[in-house]
Formats: structure tokens, C-alpha cells, sequence
């Protein structure tokens, strides 16, 4: 049985509760380490005061959001990766940062065990513990929510009876986990797939500019480095296209998506950082890429989000393809604008050079340099299987157009 452990501390309902629990429980002590990456609403003194008055021995609060932005996020948009091509992964990225640091805190602190504060149904309890078993088997992963039996009520009056301090209600509120890369936001009337997300659940991409207005995004190897010139930190660039493309109101998702436990759950993001230098960032590949190696990294995109969204990132397979898209990036520098308008953010252009769009060769004018002479031989080998099969089978077929 452990004996110390560092639990993964929010400052909410669950993982205060969670403190008590496992001193009262399981007869351990707690160390509540907190994460910053990012979140917007988050006073750090005010929850290692609840951490403590919970009963944690130790109260850490680590700011990683230069870290995440630079060592998880930019891997992730340099291979566009989107979950199930729409959801940019603002929570599932946040995880492996934070199991990190709950792994390094775990071995500074002589803890046995680390814990989290995650239900039987979602996401994030898979993320969580494969991220622990892959940088730390040795370390026992305690997940009290799954297994003490409380209702949301029931955690409210247990935190009432032992005076730790905290906001929730017994009304059912929606439930919202942010970071610098986005907002999640699930629960409430949301959990019915029909009802329409209500006004006020939304934060970053509140319509307040109207005047339309460009943005040029400048990459360096697949990382984006400037805005309109500027050149910023990359943490510091997601906050500045945050603001910006957020005020025309554009960044918003709401689908239906496939959770690793088997469930099908509704939920919406807003992400207009994230979705922007993703879309900027693809559009650059076009006129960077090589053709096959375009096609063959779109195929590995998907792929590379699942592993994310499954909690793989510490994993064999998504090391090798972060070698694969590294390379694929050595060339993908330049520029992309971006024009904004009310609820709308498209590329208009894009610049690099090292551009394999060939004017000379594109060109339908006087310019054109193209040996127009040499296509028609092409022609005639490209399709000469196909000429093949129609002059010996496809008289004979009951397909196509042969009757």
C-alpha cells in the first residue's frame, strides 16, 4: 500500500474531496500538485489554500505553459492533428504534460503512487494512467473518483463536513477544462445532442469586431514564429490569435465524438487559435511539400491524432512518426495571411522560399515554358493498361459502359 502520493490537483470538487479521501481512506499522504497550462480562470494562491485546508502535506503549483505550448502543442500542429478531423485535442495535449510533471513531483517527493481525479467514463483516466505506466511502471496510479461511489451531492456534503472550502453547487453546471490551446465544455442541456449550446457557455469567441482585417502568420520548419511581422514565443502567438480571431467569433465546435471507453459524447470546443494555425499551417504544406510526401503525411495525420486523443503520446509508434513529420517539416517555412471577417477566418495567400509552385510552369500566358510536346506520350503510357483492358475484356464486361 502507498504510503505518500502526488495527486494531480485541479482546486475543483473531485480532486479537493480526493485529498481527504485518500488521507482518511486510504491512510496516505498528499502531495496536490497543479499544472499551469494555461487556464484562464485559475488563482494559484487560492487553490494551494484549498489544497491545504483538504489536508495535502505539500501544495505545488508548476508553470508549464511555456512547455506545453513549445514541447506538446507544436509537435501536434506540425502533423495538423485533429481528432476525428474536427477537434484539435485541447484537453488530451494538456495530459501528457501534466502526468510529467506528476511523475518528476512523485520521484522529488519520495511518493509510491501518484492519483488522479477522473470517473470510469471518460477520457482522461486512460490518458493519465497509460502516460504514468509509460514514463513510470513502477508507480502505483490510485483513482479514488472511480471507486468511492459518490454522487455529485455526496462530494459536496463530504467537502461541507470536513470545512474544505470550495465553489460547487448541487445544481448541475457544465463541466469546462481549459488551457492555452482552447476550451472544452460539456454537461448541462448540452448532453442532449439535438439542443442548441446555450450563449453564455462561450468565452473566447464572443463576437466583438465586425471591420475585417488580415493576419499573416509566419512558420519556421512547421512552427509558427510571428504574427504580422512580430516575431513571438509560441505560447505567446496562441494567445495573440486567441484574442484576435476570437473577436470575429470564429473557433467554435460542437460535434458528436468517439470516446476511447466506447462512448458516443457530445461535446463543443472553441479553439480559434488552434484551429487557425492549423488551417494556415496545411495551407503552407501545399506549396511546400513534395507530392507523395504531402499525401503520405495526410495519411499518418489521423493516425497520429488517435494516438493523442488515446493517450499514447508517450508511446514507440508515436515517437517514430514524430521523426517522420519532423523531417517532413525541414522545408516549411514562409508565410500565410489570413483574412477575418464576423464569424469567418480563410486563407488568402501564401509565400515561401522555398515554394515548388512554379510560376513559369503554372502559367497559361506568354510565360509559359511548359514542353507541351511531351504530354502526349505521357498520355499514352498513363493510360495504356486501361487501353489494354478495353480492347481484350472490356467488350466482354457487364460493368461500366459495354452492354
Amino acid at each position: 500500500m502507498a504510503k505518500r502520493v502526488v495527486l494531480a490537483y485541479s482546486g475543483g470538487l473531485d480532486t479537493s474531496v480526493a485529498v481527504r479521501w485518500m488521507i482518511e481512506e486510504l491512510g496516505v499522504e498528499v502531495v496536490a500538485l497543479a499544472v499551469d497550462v494555461g487556464q484562464a480562470s485559475d488563482d494559484w494562491d487560492v487553490v494551494r489554500e484549498r489544497a491545504r485546508a483538504a489536508g495535502a502535506v505539500e501544495a505545488i503549483v508548476v508553470d508549464a505553459r511555456e512547455e506545453f505550448a513549445e514541447n506538446f502543442v507544436a509537435p501536434a500542429l506540425k502533423a495538423n492533428a485533429m481528432y476525428e478531423g474536427r477537434y484539435p485535442l485541447v484537453s488530451a495535449l494538456s495530459r501528457p504534460v501534466i502526468v510529467k510533471h506528476l511523475v518528476e513531483a512523485a520521484r522529488f517527493h519520495g511518493a509510491d503512487a501518484v492519483a488522479h481525479g477522473c470517473t470510469g467514463k471518460g477520457n482522461d483516466q486512460v490518458r493519465f494512467e497509460v502516460s504514468t505506466r509509460a514514463l513510470a511502471p513502477d508507480l502505483e496510479v490510485i483513482a479514488p473518483v472511480r471507486g468511492w461511489g459518490m454522487t455529485r451531492e455526496d462530494s459536496i456534503l463530504y467537502a461541507y463536513r470536513h470545512e474544505i472550502p470550495i465553489q460547487a453547487t448541487k445544481e448541475k453546471v457544465y463541466s469546462i477544462d481549459d488551457n492555452l490551446w482552447g476550451r472544452a465544455i460539456e454537461c448541462g442541456e448540452m448532453e442532449d445532442p439535438w439542443a442548441v449550446p446555450p450563449k453564455g457557455v462561450w468565452l473566447l469567441t464572443q463576437q466583438t469586431e465586425t471591420e475585417p482585417r488580415d493576419l499573416v502568420i509566419g512558420f519556421d520548419k512547421g512552427t509558427p514564429v510571428s504574427v504580422d511581422g512580430e516575431r513571438l514565443g509560441m505560447a505567446d502567438i496562441i494567445a495573440k490569435l486567441n484574442a484576435v480571431v476570437g473577436s470575429y467569433g470564429w473557433g467554435r465546435i460542437d460535434m458528436v465524438e468517439n470516446r476511447r471507453v466506447g462512448i458516443k459524447s457530445r461535446e463543443t470546443y472553441e479553439c480559434p487559435a488552434a484551429l487557425a494555425l492549423i488551417m494556415a499551417h496545411r495551407d503552407l504544406e501545399s506549396i511546400c511539400l513534395e507530392r507523395d510526401l504531402d499525401r503520405e503525411k495526410a495519411r499518418f495525420e489521423p493516425r497520429y491524432a488517435e494516438l493523442i486523443y488515446d493517450g499514447l503520446w508517450f508511446s514507440p509508434l508515436k515517437k517514430a512518426m514524430d521523426s517522420f513529420i519532423d523531417s517532413s517539416q525541414e522545408f516549411v517555412t514562409g508565410e500565410v495571411r489570413l483574412h477575418l471577417e464576423p464569424n469567418s477566418c480563410e486563407v488568402t495567400g501564401r509565400r515561401s522560399e522555398h515554394s515548388l509552385y512554379d510560376y513559369e510552369l503554372a502559367t497559361y500566358d506568354a510565360e509559359d515554358n511548359f514542353r507541351h510536346e511531351d504530354s502526349a506520350g505521357f498520355v499514352r503510357l498513363w493510360g495504356l493498361s486501361v487501353q489494354t483492358w478495353a480492347a481484350r475484356q472490356g467488350t466482354k464486361s457487364t460493368d461500366g459502359l459495354s452492354s
